[in-house]
């Protein structure tokens, strides 16, 4: 028999029911703690902290399009001609290979990890300065650096020659530094934004009095107008490009250091178009 330390007295004998009572308690408590160790911790990240905010380009001048809705034409004549060149462009178009130096591929992910539309919704014009000749040998030739690299999709010599440097699914390094109705892809962290990325550019070869850095020259060819009212009228089709999409690299440029294409008749353009049916 073990006995009691002097001074203290020994446990009271506890009943069945109050030590069944007491057990549970223990049991409940234990199960209670339990659950609230296991209960998973759920924290709330805000997406704009998840991912980065791209920049936005800054304010340029609004975009009023020369060209205007027109759902008929009067002149038979030109519609016909320009049908018959359309139904050629197939056929009738050069189709050259550049280096790969001087264009990329359309990216669906800016340099932020947002996703972008690629689908083709802008037309930039141009104007080549020097000859059709020396546009293309400058897209042939490697360029290492990337203040070198230039392409556009489509030249239009002034005898109305469509040639096709690069295929329209690609991106041309057409307009660097560029915005369009305050839209960029910034697909570069080390660089600003371009409208590369969604714009399609074609250029016009620009006459030999043009071949300087006078604000105008003599303008361009009534074939390259038409050519150039075929091309459009394709794209505009195929990627439903609006009219007022169609627009120049002196507007896109956000340094303001470009001027192209120079002396360009937006009315020689207008009727082509209607005469298409492009413009209702």
């Amino acid at each position: 028999m073990v006995r009691p330390f002097p001074g203290i007295k020994p446990p009271r004998p506890m009943g069945w029911p109050a030590a069944v009572a007491a057990a549970t308690a223990v049991l409940a408590l234990a199960a209670a703690s339990l659950h609230w160790v296991r209960e998973p911790v759920v924290v709330s990240i805000p997406e704009a902290v998840q991912r980065m905010k791209a920049p936005s380009p800054p304010a340029q001048a609004a975009w009023v399009s020369p060209l205007a809705r027109q759902c008929a034409s009067p002149d038979r004549a030109l519609r016909s001609r320009l049908l018959a060149l359309q139904r050629d462009l197939p056929g009738s178009t050069r189709r050259i290979s550049i280096d790969p130096s001087n264009y990329g591929e359309r990216t669906g992910t800016d340099a932020y990890g947002n996703a972008v539309d690629t689908t083709p919704s802008l037309v930039v014009l141009h104007e080549t300065v020097y000859g059709i000749g020396s546009a293309i040998n400058t897209f042939t030739t490697h360029h290492p650096h990337d203040h070198d690299q230039v392409s556009y999709h489509v030249l239009i010599g002034e005898d109305g020659q469509v040639v096709q440097t690069l295929d329209p699914g690609k991106r041309a390094f057409g307009a660097g530094y560029s915005a369009f109705k305050g839209r960029w892809d910034v697909t570069n962290p080390s660089m600003a934004g371009s409208v590369n990325n969604f714009a399609l550019h074609l250029s016009l070869e620009t006459p030999l009095d043009g071949e300087d850095a006078d604000a105008s020259h003599s303008g361009y060819s009534s074939r390259q107008y038409d050519a150039l009212a075929v091309v459009l009228a394709d794209w505009m089709r195929r990627y439903r490009i609006p009219f007022d999409h169609i627009t120049t690299h002196r507007h896109v440029d956000l340094g303001a250091e470009r001027a192209d294409p120079r002396s360009f008749d937006w009315s020689a353009l207008q009727s082509r178009l209607a005469a298409m049916g492009a413009l209702c």
